[in-house]
């Protein structure tokens, strides 16, 4: 019998994208901090604040990371850092210490070490840290404001981008597409295509690219 292909770690595959991601992603595995239903997917159990803990798992052929948070949900600078670099950093370590070549991290439009702005400014960290881990291929989505529905996931409302998607969805056709608000789905579908496509090491994907590249 076949070995069977190696599985695609999905880390944050309870939100948004990373629910897209799974759906995406037959074979993948998502990486959970709690026991888990409701996944098309197998889950595993780990701890984002301890590497150790990933040990177990079987090795990847790629892993896909969608975790983050908001500033106003994590109620400080620290915890938006553990969230958004800390835990970012350890399943990416923990992967290419296992053996994956390829990795796809969800980022954010704007994102850049040298940014005034501190979420932006962790992403573009969180990017950088990722890139000096040489995987084979490194793909970094920055997309726009997600349109989606999070009280359906049961993930807390997060009111200002629920004003935002209802005033600006009715003018989503006249918005330049890089500003657009965008689909988790397309975004998941933009990710695996990009790294399944011959292209340079590393490879930014902005929100305007994946609106035609997920379509």
């Amino acid at each position: 019998m076949a070995n069977s292909p190696r599985p695609d770690w999905i880390a944050g595959a309870t939100g948004l994208v990373g629910r897209a991601l799974a759906a995406e992603l037959p074979n993948g595995l998502a990486l959970v901090r709690r026991p888990t239903t409701g996944l098309p997917i197998a889950t595993a159990t780990v701890d984002y604040g301890n590497p150790v803990s990933f040990s177990a798992l079987p090795t990847p052929g790629r892993v896909f990371i969608a975790l983050g948070t908001t500033m106003a949900q994590a109620g400080s600078r620290e915890a938006f850092r553990a969230a958004d670099f800390d835990a970012v950093l350890t399943v990416a370590g923990a992967a290419r210490q296992a053996g994956a070549t390829h990795c796809g991290l969800v980022s954010a439009l704007g994102a850049s070490a040298r940014s005034a702005v501190f979420y932006n400014q962790v992403k573009g960290e969180a990017e950088d840290a990722l890139i000096a881990l040489g995987f084979e291929r490194l793909v970094i989505a920055r997309p726009s404001l997600l349109d989606g529905e999070r009280e359906q996931l049961d993930q807390p409302r997060r009111k200002a981008e629920a004003l935002t998607l209802k005033l600006v969805r009715p003018l989503a056709g006249l918005i330049p597409a890089v500003w657009r608000p965008i689909s988790p789905v397309r975004i998941a579908r933009a990710m695996r295509l990009a790294l399944e496509s011959p292209g340079p090491a590393v490879r930014i994907i902005e929100s305007g690219e994946m609106q035609r590249l997920g379509r």
